[in-house]
């Protein structure tokens, strides 16, 4: 076994056993870390966490001689940093924390950036990583309990935003990935019209007593549209190739990692394919990738600027 191999079954492995340890010995609360875990579809939950990793493992294999998966000390480092860094502002941004004001709730989740970032400064590896420790240690730390299958979903995300590397031609690369997000995107707003009665089945309000009661706002339904209009102007009229390039691979993994989250709870929870895409998808990834078009630039900006002053 060669030493990229090695590593990167390594990293990915330790993925897998945290939310294996979390889901199947550590599922109660500690403290202020809540690893609470629906024991009823616990095995189901870490078949999908396993599919998760699988997935990334499979691009691996297929894009193995690529120096995108060079995974070091350096690399391990950025994951610890990462993922500690996307839990605090997870928490701290958590849907009981900013909410926006309107019919049913639409948590804000600002950290979402840092995964993006940390998968298109430091590698698909290191997103994948960043990604699905932090916002399950995150959500441990906001107290709701776990859904292992949406943190993995936040590792995908983290993983698709590094996937650039694997490209000679940047910009055509983003053209196609334009392309892509945007069917998608439009395709999942369609469906919110068709289905605009269907409730909001990330909605939390403890104080009144309501869970995924109430239908999501126009603004939520179309918050992904929104999304894409912010990121095509990035794309097109900033003059940086680094931050389009960071902004639009980060909204496809903010498209795919969020698609694989809600579409598994359509054998979890049971839910109808408008449940799991106007009724979780889109509350989540809308207002995402509105963040990922305004603060992914800023993050790129700034490691530049870092990298500039200490002369790498």
């Amino acid at each position: 076994m060669d030493k990229k191999l090695t590593n990167v079954v390594l990293s990915l492995g330790v993925v897998l056993v945290i939310f294996a340890a979390v889901i199947f010995l550590l599922s109660r609360n500690f403290g202020i870390l809540n690893f609470e875990v629906d024991q009823a579809t616990a095995v189901l939950r870490f078949v999908f966490v396993v599919i998760g990793v699988l997935i990334a493992f499979a691009v691996y294999l297929f894009t193995r001689e690529n120096k995108a998966w060079e995974v070091g000390t350096r690399e391990v480092v950025w994951m610890a940093i990462g993922a500690a860094l996307y839990a605090v502002f997870s928490f701290l941004f958590n849907g009981t924390v900013f909410v926006v004001p309107s019919l049913s709730q639409v948590a804000l989740r600002p950290a979402i950036a840092i995964p993006m970032f940390f998968g298109y400064a430091f590698g698909p590896v290191v997103g994948f990583f960043t990604g699905a420790v932090g916002n399950m240690f995150g959500d441990a730390l906001t107290g709701f309990g776990l859904s292992p299958q949406w943190s993995i979903g936040n590792g995908l995300i983290g993983f698709v935003s590094g996937l650039w590397m694997l490209f000679r031609d940047r910009k055509q690369s983003m053209n196609t990935v334009l392309w892509v997000s945007g069917v998608l995107a439009v395709l999942a707003a369609l469906l919110y019209f068709m289905n605009r009665s269907q409730a909001n089945m990330l909605f939390f309000d403890p104080a009144n007593n309501i869970f995924g009661d109430a239908p999501i706002t126009l603004f939520a339904g179309i918050s992904i549209l929104i999304g894409l209009v912010l990121v095509l102007a990035v794309r097109f009229f900033f003059k940086n190739e680094d931050v389009a390039a960071a902004v639009t691979w980060g909204m496809l993994g903010n498209i795919i990692g969020l698609l694989f989250a809600s579409l598994s709870d359509i054998w979890i929870n049971g839910f109808s394919l408008a449940a799991a895409i106007v009724g979780e998808f889109l509350p989540s990834a809308g207002p995402n990738l509105i963040f990922a078009a305004i603060l992914v630039p800023l993050l790129v900006l700034a490691y530049a600027a870092v990298r500039r002053q200490s002369g790498r």
